[in-house]
């Protein structure tokens, strides 16, 4: 079974950079990774949540203060 591995934001960043005026299929080949990871990266990183990580951001406070009180 493959390895699961983990691409930097740098990379990341580079790459959907290189998408928006290109073929996903021709970069994915180029970069090694699945067409559909580069759109995804593309769609993060025009949303802005390409910030640091690709994780999803934490919680607001709001939510963590709903989310205590429905657990009470």
């Amino acid at each position: 079974m493959a390895k699961h591995r983990s691409h930097s934001v740098e990379f990341k960043r580079q790459v959907a950079q290189e998408f928006l005026g290109g073929e996903t299929h021709c970069l994915a080949k180029r970069h090694d990774v699945l067409p559909n990871l580069i759109r995804i990266w593309r769609f993060r990183s025009t949303s802005k949540a390409l910030l640091t990580t690709m994780r999803r951001p934490p919680t607001s406070s709001r939510s963590t203060t709903r989310i205590a009180a429905l657990e009470q």
